[in-house]
């Protein structure tokens, strides 16, 4: 049955709360997150103290420009900093994660940045992509109505950005971004799901709102800005920040059933579990499996961001990096059942970390940028065939 519709209050805007001094740091803020799990999935949402321990860490303001007062770090920095999150929560890095939209932000002219970061880089923004709605032209910008599904993080974004098609758009095939700010959209809650519960990936709702068109951008077109982290290829991004958060939430799952397996007797007599010849094997097979993953992401991140500082990336490149964002989904999905299964009962409680991390993973590998179609496309472009549409 479809939720009632109502609006869900924010944790964004001139009503933030106080600095908090628990989240001073980095270890002090991931101890918290790790300390307030259950609380995330109960809320369905990341609150607001710790999105302002997002914004002081600079999880924000990372990829924004330098001249707005950002700091333009580089994909992998970006990537280690959601993958350390993910570790401690994989919802508070899937929210952390979209920090990168400072990247599609850049699409919009300069005039209009210069208003999104006017009180600073730490700009919270959430968007409702697909499905693209139709929205229709006036002497004000563009008429927006309609329901976006999957709006990760909105409950504390500042701004919002909804995807629209518009009839003769010159667009070369893109999907246009309409940016507007939060108080705009209405929040229909409805994320009813096995993983990331955190995350509050709801549907918004538009009603009526005009957009003016300098408050649009092209998603995956040209930035405004000139600068190499803006010319790095907008949807290997995109694919990226998703994946990483599976492979720290596998590294946690791992984590715990090492710690866990050098005193856990079974209940039945049989040896601790680290002295048991079965769960040697399955660690270190995950073991192997999570690193590697993770060493091909980063690799293809390093061997990416080289060739767009060089000039204009391959194709080819692209296409590792695609695969190298899809294998780690996909591998850390594995690892997390691995390690949920050697745990044997324990790990069938909700509130348990292991029960929640196989969850958590199995939906990062669900996402349309990390499906098997994205794994066969890469394929298809290696064995010398044409690419399909929107890959890579």
């Amino acid at each position: 049955m479809t939720p009632p519709l109502k609006t869900v209050a924010r944790d964004s805007g001139s009503t933030a709360p106080a600095p908090d001094s628990r989240h001073d740091s980095l270890p002090a803020l991931l101890a918290d997150i790790r300390a307030r799990r259950s609380e995330f999935v109960a809320a369905q949402k990341i609150p607001a103290d710790i999105i302002e321990g997002f914004k002081r860490l600079g999880v924000y303001r990372a990829m924004v420009a330098k001249r707005f007062g950002g700091e333009e770090r580089t994909p992998a920095e970006f990537c280690r900093l959601i993958e350390t999150i993910s570790e401690a929560d994989g919802s508070a890095g899937w929210v952390a994660s979209f920090g990168s939209a400072a990247c599609y932000l850049a699409a919009l002219p300069e005039p209009t940045l210069r208003k999104v970061y006017a009180k600073g880089p730490d700009v919270v923004f959430a968007g409702g992509l697909f499905p693209l709605q139709p929205a229709t032209r006036s002497a004000d910008g563009f008429v927006l109505n309609g329901v976006w599904k999957f709006c990760s993080g909105a409950s504390g974004a500042e701004l919002i950005g909804a995807g629209i098609m518009v009839e003769n758009d010159s667009t070369g095939g893109l999907p246009r971004v309409a940016v507007m700010p939060a108080d705009k959209v209405t929040i229909r809650p409805n994320w009813d799901v096995i993983g990331l519960e955190g995350t509050g990936s709801h549907d918004i709702i538009v009603k009526d709102v005009v957009v003016p068109e300098e408050w649009t951008l092209i998603r995956g077109g040209p930035a405004s800005l000139d600068a190499p982290i803006y010319r790095y290829p907008s949807l290997c991004f995109a694919a990226q920040v998703l994946a990483i958060v599976g492979i720290g939430v596998a590294r946690s799952a791992l984590d715990d059933v090492i710690a866990m397996a050098g005193s856990r007797a079974s209940i039945t007599g049989a040896p601790v579990m680290a002295d048991r010849g079965y769960v040697q094997l399955e660690v270190a097979r995950a073991e192997a499996m999570l690193r590697s993953a993770r060493s091909f992401f980063y690799d293809a991140t390093d061997a990416l961001w080289s060739e767009v500082l060089a000039g204009a990336p391959t194709q080819k490149t692209m296409t590792l990096m695609r695969l190298a964002a899809t294998n780690a989904a996909r591998c850390g999905a594995e690892v997390a059942r691995i390690a949920c299964g050697l745990a044997g009962t324990t790990s069938i409680y909700t509130t348990h970390n292991l029960a929640r991390a196989m969850c958590d993973s199995l939906v990062v590998a669900q996402h349309a940028f990390l499906s098997e179609g994205t794994m066969q496309s890469a394929g298809r472009i290696l064995l010398g065939l044409p690419a399909q549409p929107g890959f890579p």
